[in-house]
């Protein structure tokens, strides 16, 4: 049972450490989640007839839409290129995302 005492002393300094450096990792994700929700992409269908500006956190911040993309005959086509333009930018929000948390998610699963 000796052996087993010895070990709590340094394994309180790696704790400590590993607690220290699970912060700072907070700290950097909410600075990247901040950035993130500051970010804007904009996706885009029908060549640019339809353009949708959101944040990286999803949230809309612009929809515009040329005249020529409206035809009262045709509502089905825009209904198409909205839902195509808005999954454009939630892709490229994605994209950002990941870019911008990658190195940070990957850090955390180091440190454990």
């Amino acid at each position: 049972m000796a052996k087993y005492g010895g070990g709590y002393g340094g394994g309180m300094g790696n704790m400590q450490n590993i607690i220290k450096q699970a912060q700072q990792m907070q700290q950097q994700m909410q600075k990247a989640q901040q950035e993130l929700a500051e970010t804007e992409v904009t996706g885009s269908a029908g060549g640019g007839l339809v353009e949708i500006t959101m944040t990286c956190d999803k949230k809309v911040t612009a929809v515009a839409i040329k005249p020529e993309a409206v035809d009262p005959d045709d509502i089905e086509m825009l209904e198409d290129l909205v839902t195509a333009a808005f999954n454009d930018a939630c892709a490229l929000a994605d994209e950002t995302t990941k870019e911008k948390m990658g190195p940070l998610a990957g850090g955390m699963g180091g440190m454990f």
